[in-house]
């Protein structure tokens, strides 16, 4: 008996990226295991410019995680904070986004707060994103259309945004080494008493996923696309959002890297209204939303 072939997949099926998903965290894993022999070593740190430290740590899993993402996905472009960006990724319809240690500064601190983040964008999206506290051993992680979940203790429990509602009671988290100015003056515009600190993006947006914090904000041109891309997939997936501070959506595999308007990510509950309060204050200190800061 001769079976028919199987029906072809409907054109606007969602892609499925459980293997990329599962292939990331296990590097993600593979380089924790890498930091941690650094860890407890006094580090070599130099600056690639008078903010941005950079360790034998960065440059050790930022060349194991390009290569290995090279071998297990030859087609697709990567994208990582410590490698020569030669722009032949503009060719390609997916790309990796490799931050090899989000918060080299908590590093050096030797505070644990510092990830390893690892994201793919799809046709400019973020699709997959990893987010490793090595230290820890926490795993967050989602895959377009599956959700988004943190690995701790050996359990994996599901992620939602919290589902506050009044502006007021919204927790604010901020950097901890980089902490902006205008924070207090948005903080103030909005009557917010409530601000928690955490070293990486990566961590902020986990405390996002999690409902331990309702928003982030960083209204400064500071990040790039491997600080966003993995997150920007996280947040997505629990149910919240990441745009500029414009509201506008965060586009991936650009020519220039760097996110110039600004990250505001949320619940989503209130978005809108947090980034009107935001270019308020943006426009007061007469910064353009068409230009960049």
């Amino acid at each position: 008996m001769t079976l028919p072939p199987p029906s072809p997949a409907p054109e606007d099926a969602q892609p499925d990226y459980q293997l990329e998903l599962a292939t990331a965290m296990q590097l993600a894993r593979q380089a924790g295991a890498i930091v941690r022999t650094f860890y407890d070593v006094p580090p070599t740190v130099r600056w690639k410019d008078p903010t941005e430290p950079v360790t034998e740590a960065d440059r050790a899993v930022n060349a194991y995680l390009v290569r290995q993402l090279g071998h297990a996905f030859p087609l697709d472009g990567v994208l990582a904070e410590e490698s020569k960006d030669d722009l032949s990724r503009l060719t390609r319809e997916r790309v990796w986004m490799v931050d090899p240690l989000d918060g080299t500064a908590e590093f050096i601190a030797h505070n644990g707060e510092f990830v390893i983040m690892i994201g793919l964008a799809a046709a400019g999206s973020p699709v997959v994103g990893v987010v490793y506290q090595p230290i820890d051993d926490v795993m967050y992680g989602a895959a377009l259309g599956a959700g988004a979940f943190v690995e701790e203790f050996g359990e994996r429990t599901a992620l939602h945004v919290s589902d506050v509602a009044d502006l007021q009671r919204f927790r604010l988290v901020v950097s901890r080494s980089h902490r902006p100015p205008m924070v207090d003056t948005i903080m103030r515009r909005m009557n917010l008493r409530r601000e928690r600190s955490i070293g990486s993006v990566g961590l902020k947006i986990g405390l996002i996923a999690r409902g331990q914090a309702e928003f982030y904000v960083h209204p400064n041109p500071g990040t790039k696309e491997w600080d966003t891309c993995g997150p920007d997939a996280i947040i997505r997936e629990a149910g919240g959002v990441m745009t500029d501070c414009w509201n506008r959506p965060i586009r991936y595999n650009r020519p220039d890297v760097v996110n110039r308007f600004g990250i505001l990510a949320s619940t989503g509950s209130r978005h809108e209204e947090i980034a009107s309060i935001l270019g308020e204050v943006l426009d007061d200190a007469g910064l353009d939303p068409g230009f960049g800061f």
